[in-house]
């Protein structure tokens, strides 16, 4: 075994309260395809939306002003449905169902971690799983907008069905965000995985943490805030990582 996958088994066998903190690299392994990378679903080009750039799509303007054009766009590019769970999510999922697992912070959309078993999930970013009436709040189930015929769908009552998901120009959630807080002040350890740190407020979060030991797992080296305790990092796919530890 490697040496620095030694000592992060060391680590996460010597502590009971950990914390995940995760990004779009968690999600990659999936064949979900992450957002800034070459091959990532800001740099893929579609003659259809050519015009607009990949933030407008995902904004609550875009929504508003041209909601035919931000549901095609989320149809084709937000569809998770038969996306499965990695090495990664469920390595995550035991750690939890060990009592090892304090909470995984997540600014993912995808629900993969629950797919893969795990119960404390703070979706800083909100949900493709759950979708909700903008007019009269009437929840909807995780398929009606990409099962429903209408461009735009809609709820009896008119108003337009929308994912639960944090678009551009919204506050993140606020439950999911002190949960996540309170999960982060509490932690012994920090484990910061396929994240470029770079989307900000989610990326301050880590400043929470109080703890003497952080983990960082990313495929490429990231600058990282000052610590004061040990920082661990490891530069490679994050289910690969997770792969060569043992199951709790």
């Amino acid at each position: 075994m490697d040496q620095t996958i030694a000592t992060l088994q060391q680590w996460i066998d010597r502590v009971e309260n950990i914390v995940f903190f995760g990004g779009a690299g968690v999600s990659t392994e999936s064949g979900v395809p992450d957002f800034r990378s070459k091959d990532g679903l800001y740099n893929q080009k579609d003659v259809q939306f050519e015009r607009y750039t990949p933030e407008y799509l995902l904004s609550h303007t875009c929504l508003v002003r041209e909601p035919a054009v931000f549901f095609a766009f989320y149809r084709q590019k937000m569809d998770a449905r038969r996306v499965q769970p990695n090495a990664a999510h469920r390595y995550l999922a035991a750690l939890e169902a060990a009592g090892k697992l304090a909470g995984v912070i997540t600014q993912n959309i995808d629900g993969l971690h629950q797919k893969a078993g795990s119960r404390r999930v703070y979706e800083i970013h909100g949900t493709t799983a759950r979708n909700y009436c903008m007019a009269c709040g009437k929840p909807f189930a995780a398929d009606y907008l990409f099962t429903s015929p209408d461009p735009v769908p809609r709820c009896a009552c008119g108003g337009v069905v929308r994912c639960d998901v944090t678009l551009y120009e919204e506050a993140l959630p606020e439950a999911a965000v002190q949960g996540a807080l309170a999960a982060m002040r509490r932690a012994d350890l920090l484990i910061i995985g396929g994240t470029s740190l770079t989307v900000y407020p989610a990326a301050s979060f880590i400043s929470y943490f109080t703890g003497s030991r952080r983990v960082v797992i990313n495929r490429d080296p990231l600058a990282l805030p000052p610590f004061g305790g040990q920082t661990l990092q490891i530069n490679a796919p994050i289910g690969q990582v997770f792969g060569q530890l043992t199951r709790p």
